[in-house]
């Protein structure tokens, strides 16, 4: 299944090119934009939450059968996980809008209930609605989808708790996932209980049908099995990092989804870890998108990163469980001769040694940065979207502000000397000389995002408008629109910035964020 063509229509996942090029896949499409909270609907379906997507899909697990819920660009922002009360009204945990929805099985959507900061797992028990805050002080609350009261607390300062499922005790089991902690708490008196400890990011805690306790541990892949008495541990079943939430049906089969790369499959649990693929591993965006002279290729893809070989084959690089490789990236370029360089979410710019795995600071809590390049002399250029500025780094940290108060900047060129920056907020394409002076080259963009040179050749992909350009810079800045109805532009809770890059053959690679591919381009 395509994400993009299920909502949009084939036409929406056809390039339409100008005479002389010729569009490829390297990956294919992806089915899912992502794979977060899961959980059955009063229908047996398991409803997948897209955090990156703003999309509720639901999957016929004997079939595989897909159908989109809330498509991309409807009202569910952001949804983390998902739950069901008995009339069939689906929960939305919105957990970047800090909301929780409601969609009742007619389609008509509400807001529950808001200023809920981090709001992430959600269970409905015994028929009334649960919520916690995924977050260091993080609450768990009980919300009340019928009538106007407040949510009322029933704990607070937890350290990230997660997915949530009431047991057969009456009480709320959670995961503290940054403690690899379960515990549960009375949803009456408020009294908490640890009832183990030890895990490796546990993102979930789940019942089976019979009453026993699972939860999935994200940094090692293993689903565990927990005396709620003695705390006692069991493996269970054991697959690829990167769990987010697990599911479990009327006939006590297990059902996993997977944040890093939006998998979902039925995982055996008689030892033998034997997968029935639900929805095969893709991409979550992907968007930024960088390629050095040798071919190496690095992909920015929400919280993760990956390495993209000339075949398709992709690897994991970093993710949010793993402290030693880039985390939260923005944006990415390459740099020197074995490097990239890259933006993150919290505001550092870092060189990235791929060959033995090296990170470096160059400089740290910049603000919301976005696209980046390198210049001469081991400059890095980079752009900052909160303030509309464009700054220089050198190698030991030194800052040099090049031009100020631009419109959401997105992406950064050079080019003997000279800037060329895409900026969304107007839709134009500015020029920043050697002197700072900014001046307009173009005005005809929806939401211009990554750039790439080949010869005199820049091109600019508008997301927006779904389309990429050339710009011819010896010949008066003409521009020529050279494809069209591209499967990019979806929506999503996080700006990233980029999504084109050449290749060492001098053609152009897309980060087709829209049905999650990677397009090449290449002109005949």
């Amino acid at each position: 299944m395509n994400r993009f063509s299920a909502i949009h229509g084939e036409d929406a996942v056809t390039p339409v090119l100008v005479s002389g090029w010729e569009c490829t896949r390297v990956t294919p499409p992806s089915a899912l934009f992502g794979a977060n909270g899961i959980q059955f609907g009063t229908d047996r379906r398991l409803y997948v939450a897209q955090a990156m997507g703003s999309q509720v899909t639901a999957i016929d697990t004997v079939t595989s059968e897909l159908e989109v819920i809330a498509a991309n660009g409807a009202p569910i922002t952001g949804p983390d996980d998902v739950a069901f009360d008995s009339h069939g009204n689906m929960f939305s945990t919105e957990v970047m809008s800090e909301r929780v929805s409601m969609r009742k099985p007619t389609g008509e959507f509400s807001i529950v209930a808001d200023g809920l900061p981090s709001a992430n797992g959600v269970t409905v028990f015994n028929d009334r609605l649960f919520i916690d805050e995924h977050r260091p002080g993080g609450g768990l609350f009980e919300l009340y989808p019928h009538d106007d009261r407040p949510p009322r607390q029933i704990a607070a300062n937890l350290a990230g708790p997660n997915a949530l499922a009431g047991g057969p005790d009456g009480k709320l089991y959670f995961p503290l996932v940054p403690k690899g902690e379960i515990w549960r708490v009375d949803p009456e008196s408020g009294a908490l209980e640890k009832v183990t400890d030890g895990l490796f990011h546990p993102t979930a805690a789940k019942f089976t049908p019979s009453g026993e306790l699972l939860s999935p541990q994200a940094g090692n892949g293993e689903v565990v099995k927990i005396d709620t008495l003695t705390g006692e541990q069991a493996v269970l079943a054991r697959v690829r990092p990167g769990i987010d939430n697990l599911a479990i049906d009327q006939y006590g089969k297990l059902f996993l989804s997977h944040f890093v790369d939006g998998g979902v499959a039925e995982v055996s649990m008689d030892g033998s870890n034997a997968e029935r693929v639900l929805v095969a591993p893709g991409w979550v965006g992907p968007w930024g998108i960088a390629a050095d002279a040798s071919g190496t290729c690095f992909v920015v893809d929400g919280l993760s990163l990956a390495r993209l070989e000339p075949t398709g084959e992709r690897s994991a690089v970093g993710s949010p469980l793993d402290k030693s490789a880039p985390r939260f990236v923005r944006a990415v370029a390459a740099g020197e001769p074995g490097e990239f360089l890259m933006t993150t979410a919290r505001g550092d710019v870092i060189a990235y040694a791929f060959a033995n795995g090296k990170s470096r600071v160059l400089i740290e809590k910049q603000g919301q940065l976005k696209g980046l390049c390198a210049g001469n002399g081991g400059l890095v250029y980079v752009v900052r979207d909160d303030d509309g500025s464009v700054f220089a780094v050198d190698r030991s940290g030194g800052k040099r502000i090049i031009a100020t108060g631009l419109h959401s900047p997105k992406d950064i060129l050079v080019n003997n000397g000279v800037c060329f920056v895409t900026e969304a907020g107007t839709g134009r394409l500015l020029r920043i000389a050697q002197d700072g002076a900014v001046s307009v080259i173009l005005d005809i963009f929806r939401d211009p995002r990554g750039m790439a040179l080949v010869d005199n050749i820049l091109y600019v992909l508008d997301r927006g408008a779904r389309s990429l350009w050339s710009i011819d810079l010896a010949n008066g800045y003409a521009a020529l629109q050279i494809a069209g109805r591209l499967p990019v532009g979806a929506v999503c809770p996080l700006d990233f910035a980029g999504g084109l890059c050449t290749n060492p053959a001098g053609g152009l690679l897309v980060a087709a964020d829209g049905e999650g591919s990677i397009l090449s381009f290449r002109k005949l």
